[in-house]
């Protein structure tokens, strides 16, 4: 018997369907080895060594799988295809003893858990790749060094309960400073002037645009008074059809989904939020539905690709197939994480076709990766534009138009356009003037940031991969640091701001965008094996730790505000304190009074 081990009991049931008697499929349940919770669990004076622990939650598991062990002639490992996945086989060959026993073992990796992916896999084994494994273990060992030695500085200084963190002290930073941006942000006016005009063939509307030849930016005109001047000249002005362009434009479908698009778009279509996107992908992979999930590689099997050319002209005819494979090209660097885009594993498997299969919320989900991916192979939109300039002595005004010419992959993947027909015009024709409308207009804010345009600000600035967006967003969250109005954006809360100014000030590095990107890289350099894993964290951790070292002796403790308040238990001062969710009232006499109040009087 061969025994194969995977993470979850759902791949193991899908994977069990296409493997014959002489295959036993078993659960790892998820990791199998952490770092201890109580202590720091790495030796940071002797090449970071880490002390893994097999949890108690693991201990059933472990004591399971040795049972099947003697049973095996060979073990393979068929953990997810990321450095997690390698990382947690790594671990389960460690906990088995395996890498001292002759026992064989194999890993495999696979994009999709399907029969012929499987088939295939098991027909090109390999060798445990110890770069991502050293990688992960990097990462791991990088955020504990943050997180258990700046967390007990923040209790210190700031309040109980504080946690810091490596990548999402830098997403803190940017909910913050847009937050600051909206603070500070003075509105300008400025005005726009429409003309509306008639003629033979009907009226339309037509926009300032050009003084003496010279194209007007959006603040040209910045008063009333100039606004009324232009008006004034424009009096009893002839208006003269100056310039007709037609034109017929493309527009070519969207790539593929990765991680980091899947959950934008999911946010915005769907009203998702990162995690439950990731817990609705992770089950249509593990049940064969859609390919892995956690990647940032556009790329597409040919095998997909003629699939999919096949499944869109049987429901759609011929003349919607793009007409030849349409291919994409992945901008981030190695694409590391995975080898193709998130795409249906079987095109011909249509939404309606897997809906009783379904629950409602990973149905809606298979239904955008499916039209998605479809509509990368179809053929492009084609509008007919026209753009029209009316000549006013000096000035010109300029209307556009757009119309639908064919719907092509928007067929299956509507996006937001607006079709505007003008009237049939030709160039010298004379316009009559039936208005001139000036408007006034205020410059607005930067938006805060929500769950989509987060991530997508995260993945431009190179911070986190596609398996940390999603815990990155509930961490901060988790910890007070931001919170979601009603409409979904990201505000800071007090504490949030707080913590935030106190790192940026004593920790730049820290909560630095470059050099937490630099990290990225790093890793990245690590899982291709151009650095060594223990020389990264050596760079990191000498001057962290000379530097808070300096900063618990320079930096000032809690500060707490007096007020008039006398504590009823034992008649001492009532103070102001910060804690993990904001301001709270204490008794000055703590820890012999443990009294608190919340700062409306009402005990707690």
């Amino acid at each position: 018997m061969k025994l194969v081990v995977v993470e979850s009991p759902t791949k193991a049931k899908t994977i069990s369907k296409f493997l014959g008697r002489e295959y036993s499929v078993q659960s790892s349940f998820g990791h199998v080895r952490d770092l201890p919770k109580t202590d720091l669990g790495v030796d940071v004076d002797n090449d970071f060594k880490p002390k893994y622990l097999v949890p108690a939650k693991a201990r059933k598991t472990i004591a399971a799988l040795k049972k099947v062990l003697p049973k095996s002639e060979k073990v393979i490992m068929a953990t997810d295809e990321d450095r997690e996945g390698e990382a947690i086989s790594w671990h389960l060959i460690e906990a088995l003893g395996l890498s001292e026993s002759r026992k064989p073992v194999e890993r495999i990796v696979f994009h999709e858990i399907t029969k012929r992916a499987i088939e295939e896999a098991l027909k090109n084994p390999r060798d445990l790749d110890m770069n991502m494994v050293d990688a992960q273990q990097a990462r791991r060992i990088l955020d504990r060094l943050v997180g258990y030695k700046l967390s007990p500085f923040l209790w210190k200084k700031v309040a109980r309960g504080l946690s810091a963190g490596r990548v999402q002290s830098v997403a803190v930073r940017l909910v913050v400073e847009r937050e600051r941006e909206i603070e500070n942000f003075k509105s300008e006016e400025y005005w726009s002037i429409e003309a509306l005009l008639k003629a033979r063939n009907g009226e339309f509307g037509a926009f300032l645009a050009k003084i003496n030849g010279e194209t007007l930016d959006k603040l040209a005109i910045k008063t009333k008074a100039e606004a009324e001047k232009i008006l004034k000249d424009l009096e009893g002005g002839e208006y003269v059809v100056s310039k007709i362009e037609r034109k017929e434009m493309k527009r070519i479908p969207a790539p593929p989904f990765v991680t980091s698009t899947l959950q934008q778009e999911a946010f915005r279509k769907l009203r998702f939020s990162g995690k439950q996107t990731m817990m609705f992908a992770q089950h249509l992979y593990e049940n064969g539905h859609i390919t892995y999930m956690r990647t940032d590689s556009v790329n597409l099997s040919e095998q997909s690709l003629w699939a999919a050319k096949e499944a869109i002209t049987n429901l759609f005819g011929e003349k919607y197939w793009a007409g030849f494979p349409r291919k994409y090209k992945t901008k981030s660097r190695g694409a590391q994480e995975a080898h193709e885009a998130i795409r249906p594993t079987d095109p011909a498997q249509t939404p309606e076709s897997v809906k009783s299969e379904l629950e409602p919320q990973q149905f809606r989900l298979y239904d955008l990766i499916w039209r998605r991916f479809m509509a990368t192979q179809m053929k492009e939109a084609l509008f007919d534009t026209i753009n029209v300039e009316v000549g006013a002595g000096k000035y010109i005004f300029s209307a556009n138009g757009q119309t639908l010419k064919f719907d092509g992959f928007l067929k299956i993947y509507p996006i937001k356009y607006e079709e505007t027909e003008l009237p049939l015009l030709e160039e010298k024709e004379k316009l009559e003037l039936l208005e001139l409308k000036p408007s006034q207009h205020f410059t607005k804010p930067p938006a805060r940031y929500n769950e989509a345009s987060l991530i997508k600000i995260l993945e431009k600035n190179g911070i986190g991969r596609p398996s940390t967006y999603a815990p990155i967003i509930s961490t901060i969250q988790e910890r007070n640091y931001v919170q979601k109005d009603r409409s979904r954006y990201f505000h800071p809360t007090e504490i949030g701001k707080m913590v935030n100014d106190l790192l940026v000030e004593h920790f730049p590095d820290v909560v630095d965008i470059k050099f937490t990107s630099k990290m990225e890289d790093s890793l990245d350099d690590i899982a291709e094996g151009k650095e060594k894993w223990t020389l990264v964290l050596k760079e990191f951790y000498g001057p962290f730790s000379e530097n808070l070292e300096k900063k618990y002796k320079e930096v000032g403790g809690k500060t707490v505000e007096e007020t008039d308040e006398v504590c009823e238990k034992c008649g001492g001062k009532m103070v102001i304190r910060m804690g993990r969710f904001g301001k709270f009232l204490a008794c000055s006499n703590f820890p012999k009074c443990k009294n608190t109040k919340n700062l409306d009087n009402k005990n707690s």
